[in-house]
């Protein structure tokens, strides 16, 4: 079996950008500018009106290395190979034939221009896909590092050099028409300006030249302070300003007709600058960065700089430790190595919104820019939310690496809250090293409990930040606080420390009730309220499940090869699913306590979170900047689990939003797992059971009351034909006009009558009653009278009887067939019914025959024993059942 039974891959959120500069597209048909950015294997579209996604491509086996579109496709190389995607969606064009890597692509009308690292240019025809011309250049001498096509140069190309030079090659005739002396910097970008003739070069000293290529000369130069130039752009809209961005996150501003500085965009970004573009004839300049960030900047500010307005950013460093906020389970919480608290939501991307960074000083870090803010806290560690009183005050409490000091952070405004929850015991002597580790909100939002790394357990008001108490005279544990929590009604608090110790205290009066030896030191710990299960992962690999009613252990598992980073459990505390080290992703079933789901993942899951709905499962991973969702298979498909034993390899699969390798064999194969394994119960599960038919009542409960229905049933007379009238009325020669009688008003009526005698016959049950006796074996015309109503029945037990044509000896035959039935004790409602029924015709006839009469005698003395030993049973239920109802238990 592959893959995992319960979870499928759906999608994943907060991948935006990456280092590669992003396309900008204009759609004629919607007048409508898109963004084109690469995030690993795939690209995004995101439309720059609402930065809404747009369309996701199909996934590519590596990541993209170089990304270019023109009107019609998108051009995305992997390695050496360029491939051309149409629809934003699928590959419809390959391009192969490069010996190194590509790292320039440049579409060219009918053509697409692709450079790889030894510095080989080859020009593709689109369609086709052959190649229509190869350049082969020197890398000592000139090592291709941009390429652009000038305006108005028909089959022109420039290309710049790491070495400083610039060539003009015509591509249709394969000639170098021109060699540009250059800089002694190496060239970086190269980009058209509005002006004809005229290219704005970038170089890796940070100078930034105007240069006409015409006369080859240059207009004016520029310098800045921050590095080599990683980007260019124009305005178009009739302000003369050249944009350039930097390797620090800076852009840099500088007006054409002054020829100086205007602005300086300072942090536009927390990396490089990957790519800037000004819209064509709009105030609008749209910056990418390796910071995973989309921004949309306007200038319609005095002064020239640009302000936000719009942007959607992720994560810069991966995710710590990811968690479900409210209880529609539309938003999670995040906190990433980066620094920030961020909430993503699942429904749509608008709704994502960044709680920012935080800060010892909010005041003075809004001051001074926060990049070189000392007062910056380092990353989270451990948050709790609780949204029961987020409207009224603070509802996030965050643990800092290395920090005693816990902050709260208030979801509604979207940043860092009132408080620095802070015990006063240490008199804030930072020497001593001592740092929170665990945190809980209790249900109800009012309190927050605080677990440190020497053993310290504080209990804090949310909405004053004021200490409330301790749990324990001196210390709570030992060694540190490993995970502590509070159940659903405030009445106790469980906490775990690293002296091998669990300690279940009262919450109100913080007495301790209980304490449980572990035998291991705990890793990571995690509460269930509604169920009340306390799930405890130990440094030993194994799992511990306590009952917070019973104050027992009531599972442990076993079977991870690495240390337990996190878990979760499903809505209705059935599931407990643990992601490890060994990269893993486990769901045990509690209630049964076995594995019932396993599968591996390329890096290893550092935080999980079930959704309070459960239809989605959501992980972060080792270095990876996005978080991924599961959705749950069970909540639209029937899925079977079974238990999944001890030596179980799982299989792996691909995070959400990657694909598979082409080649991979074996999907022809049965996947036994995914498979629904539909049980088919038996008609009888024991020969000793009494069996009741399938049929609904009213296939036989109306037998022995047919003909009362049949007379209710009965219309009072029987329905009128009008007769059509003629279209000349006929009338009686006279005086007086006289309509004639009609002519069939006199005649006799004809009798409807029909003698069956002539017409009987052997019905099809008949002969398999009669071909039965002969056997003894009477399925067959058991199994006909099933599939006939009523009316039916009543009709073939009646044409059994002598005067309609039967015999004496198929009567006596249908008695031993409702003997058969009692003896199997199979359908024990239809031969009760079948034998009422079979009595009320023939009971006369019955009486008459001897024959007959010792068969009924057989079939009642069956039937006798067969209810007797029913009723014993159904007393004897009757009797527990009132005396349960009746006692005072």
């Amino acid at each position: 079996p592959a893959g995992s039974v319960i979870f499928s891959g759906f999608r994943k959120l907060g991948l935006y950008s990456n280092h590669l500069s992003h396309v900008v597209r204009y759609h004629k048909k919607h007048r409508e500018f898109y963004i084109v950015t690469a995030v690993g294997n795939c690209f995004h579209t995101y439309n720059v009106k609402k930065l809404g996604i747009v369309a996701v491509s199909n996934a590519l086996p590596e990541d993209i290395s170089c990304l270019a579109a023109d009107r019609m496709l998108v051009y995305v190389a992997i390695g050496g190979k360029v491939s051309a995607f149409a629809r934003n969606k699928e590959v419809v064009h390959m391009y192969t034939g490069h010996g190194a890597d590509v790292h320039l692509l440049l579409p060219f009308g009918d053509h697409i221009i692709s450079v790889d690292r030894d510095s080989t240019v080859i020009v593709w025809d689109v369609e086709s896909e052959e190649e229509y011309l190869q350049i082969t250049f020197d890398k000592v001498s000139f090592e291709v590092s941009a390429v652009m096509h000038p305006s108005t140069y028909l089959n022109k190309i420039l290309f710049g050099s790491s070495q400083g030079g610039l060539q003009l090659w015509n591509v249709k005739s394969n000639k170098l028409l021109y060699t540009f002396t250059g800089w002694p910097s190496g060239v970086t970008v190269l980009q058209q300006t509005p002006a004809v003739d005229v290219v704005g070069v970038g170089l890796s000293s940070g100078q930034i030249i105007i240069h006409n290529i015409k006369f080859d000369e240059s207009l004016m130069k520029f310098q800045q302070d921050w590095g080599p130039v990683t980007s260019l752009s124009f305005r178009t809209d009739g302000h003369p300003v050249m944009a350039a961005g930097s390797p620090i996150g800076h852009i840099g501003l500088w007006d054409l007709e002054e020829k100086k500085l205007v602005c300086q965009m300072r942090d536009a970004h927390n990396t490089a600058i990957a790519g800037l573009t000004f819209l064509h004839g709009e105030p609008l300049l749209i910056t990418n960065g390796a910071d995973n960030g989309i921004r949309v900047w306007i200038f319609d500010t005095a002064g020239g700089g640009g302000r936000l307005l719009r942007s959607r950013l992720g994560h810069s460093a991966p995710p710590t430790k990811v968690r479900h906020h409210g209880l529609n389970g539309h938003h999670i919480l995040s906190a990433g190595q980066d620094g920030t608290l961020q909430s993503f939501s699942t429904v749509h991307e608008r709704f994502n919104r960044s709680l920012g960074h935080g800060s010892i000083n909010k005041k003075k870090s809004k001051k001074k820019s926060l990049r070189y803010d000392k007062l910056k806290l380092p990353a989270i560690t451990t948050f709790a939310s609780e949204s029961a009183r987020q409207s009224d005050w603070d509802s996030i409490v965050a643990c800092h690496r290395g920090y005693l000091m816990t902050t709260t952070w208030n979801y509604q405004k979207g940043g860092m809250g009132a408080h620095k929850l802070e015990p006063k015991r240490f008199n804030k002597n930072r020497a001593l090293s001592v740092h929170a580790t665990a945190v809980d909100i209790t249900s109800c939002g009012n309190f927050v409990v605080i677990g440190l790394s020497s053993g310290h357990i504080d209990v804090y008001n949310m909405q004053s930040g004021m200490h409330r108490g301790q749990y324990g005279e001196d210390e709570a544990h030992s060694g540190a606080v490993r995970g502590v929590s509070v159940d659903g009604l405030n009445q106790l608090t469980v906490s775990a420390g690293a002296d091998k110790l669990v300690n279940i205290w009262k919450f109100k009066s913080r007495k301790l009730v209980l304490s449980i030896d572990l035998g291991t030191s705990p890793a990571t710990t995690h509460l269930h309220r509604d169920s009340g299960m306390f799930a405890i992962a130990l440094d030993d690999f194994t799992l511990n499940v306590l009952d917070m009613e019973t104050k027992r252990i009531v599972r442990k598992f076993s079977g991870h090869r690495g240390q337990v980073n996190d878990m979760a459990f499903s809505p209705d505390g059935r599931w407990l699913i643990t992601a490890a080290m060994d990269c893993t992703i486990r769901t045990w079933d509690l209630p049964s306590g076995c594995l019932v789901d396993c599968f591996l993942v390329d890096f290893a899951a550092v935080s999980l979170t079930m959704s309070p709905t459960g239809d989605f499962l959501a992980s972060s991973h080792v270095d990876n900047l996005g978080i991924y969702l599961w959705s749950n298979n069970t909540l639209c498909s029937m899925v079977s689990l079974r238990p999944l034993p001890a030596d179980y390899e799982p299989t792996g699969i691909m995070l959400p939003g990657t694909c598979s390798s082409q080649d991979e064999e074996g999907e022809g194969d049965a996947d036994l797992n995914t498979e629904m394994i539909e049980y088919e119960s038996p008609e009888q599960l024991d020969e000793q059971l009494v069996t009741l038919s399938l049929l609904a009542d009213s296939r036989w409960k109306n037998l022995l009351h047919l003909d009362i229905i049949k007379k209710r049933n009965k219309p009072m007379e029987p329905p009128k034909v009008p007769k059509a009238a003629p279209f000349f009325m006929p009338t009686i020669p006279g005086l007086i006009p006289q309509f004639a009688p009609s002519e069939g008003s006199n005649q006799g009526e004809q009798s409807k009558i029909v003698n069956f005698g002539v017409l009987a016959q052997k019905s099809h049950f008949y002969q398999q009653l009669e071909s039965a006796m002969l056997s003894n074996k009477y399925n067959d015309p058991v199994g006909l009278l099933k599939e006939m109503g009523p009316s039916g029945i009543d009709a073939e037990l009646r044409g059994l009887a002598p005067d309609m044509g039967g015999d004496v000896s198929v009567l006596q035959g249908f008695l031993k067939m409702v003997a058969s039935m009692l003896d199997s004790k199979r359908d024990f409602d239809l031969a009760q019914a079948y034998l009422a029924l079979f009595l009320k015709l023939h009971l006369r006839l019955i009486s008459q025959e001897p024959g007959l009469m010792e068969e009924a005698s057989k079939v009642s003395e069956k039937l006798e024993e067969t209810w007797t030993s029913m009723q014993t049973l159904f007393n004897q239920s009757l009797c527990l059942l009132s005396y349960t109802k009746s006692a005072l238990l």
